[in-house]
């Protein structure tokens, strides 16, 4: 039997990332990833090389069923030079291999936009100014305050048939916004979950004649939300220690090391985090417990369970990749110590 292998890939876009795909088509294939071989393209069509050396490498790293599609896989990848280096847009290399364990949980929140081309807005904004005011749409039920059910419903079900463990989805507090929640062991298989379940998305939502937006402020400076990742994190001592001050010297490591984060928390993020909407300000750092106005929220289940469990980093943005970010929290929570 023949089966289809969508090859994903991040490209060299700058400053964010677009997802590229192309089909590989096998005789025999059994879903298991050692068997997905090495492929190529054509890194000049990419913002990724020179066109006199165009050829780049796609080395597959995680296998899904593709849930949309007969006999077919979805393969993501990270890309190599022609020599098996790793190029300089991989942000899946930035992890390093020590760090990538399952010592370290992932919880993504990752939010976004849907998108009308039609309006160059989000669906339930008219063609000329704007729905009601923030505050119907958040978790809405309703043909006035939810809007494109139907993609977000089927994204879901791809997901879950794909076997990537997402966690949850909900409308979010602007009309044509939502989110859906992405749980996994390991910085790598955290990435590869949320880079694959965008490209679901993307896919889906290109049925309806949709988009999706990832920008992070993508109705400028109005008072709407923006969109974040946040980014749910532990490892085995914090989910064991019983201790405050572990979590605070971790938050502490945090706030020694802004640049190293907002460098990688996604474009544009400066016109998301101003201090409003549920955001402290880019340029300073906070943390508490239970403030979602902090950098840093600190759950209460956390300390209700005795200071055991995680802390939430409500920085990163919707465009952000996860990889870059994972492998942020990773060193910063290491050297808390």
């Amino acid at each position: 039997m023949k089966s289809k292998l969508e090859y994903i890939w991040l490209d060299g876009s700058e400053p964010t990332q677009g997802l590229r795909s192309k089909t590989m088509v096998r005789s025999d294939f059994n879903g298991n990833l050692e068997d997905a071989p090495v492929w190529c393209f054509d890194g000049s069509s990419t913002e990724q090389a020179e066109g006199n050396s165009s050829d780049c490498l796609l080395k597959p790293v995680a296998v899904f069923p593709d849930p949309d599609r007969r006999n077919a896989y979805l393969v993501m990848t990270e890309v190599l030079n022609a020599d098996g280096t790793p190029h300089t847009s991989n942000g899946r290399a930035t992890i390093d291999e020590a760090d990538d364990d399952d010592d370290f949980w992932f919880g993504f929140e990752q939010e976004y936009f849907l998108w009308d081309p039609d309006t160059n807005l989000p669906p339930g904004f008219p063609h000329r100014g704007y729905p009601k005011p923030q505050g119907p749409y958040y978790c809405s039920v309703g043909a006035e305050n939810a809007y494109a059910r139907e993609v977000i419903e089927e994204h879901l079900d791809f997901c879950i048939d794909a076997g990537i463990n997402i966690e949850g989805i909900n409308a979010e507090v602007a009309a044509g916004q939502w989110e859906f929640q992405i749980f996994a062991k390991g910085a790598k298989r955290a990435g590869d979950e949320i880079w694959v379940a965008r490209y679901l998305l993307e896919r889906t939502a290109e049925k309806f004649n949709l988009g999706v937006e990832w920008h992070p402020k993508p109705l400028g400076d109005t008072d709407w939300n923006g969109s974040g990742m946040h980014a749910n994190f532990s490892n085995g001592v914090m989910r064991e220690s019983g201790n405050e001050e572990t979590f605070t010297k971790i938050c502490e490591s945090f706030g020694k090391n802004i640049s190293r984060h907002i460098s990688v928390y996604g474009a544009h993020n400066e016109e998301r985090l101003t201090g409003k909407h549920e955001t402290q300000s880019i340029d300073e750092f906070s943390y508490g417990v239970s403030d979602r106005g902090a950098s840093i929220r600190i759950p209460i289940g956390t300390v209700e369970d005795g200071w055991k469990g995680r802390l939430e980093d409500r920085r990163p943005s919707s465009n952000a990749d996860p990889y870059k970010v994972a492998a942020a929290i990773v060193k910063s929570t290491n050297e808390a110590g």
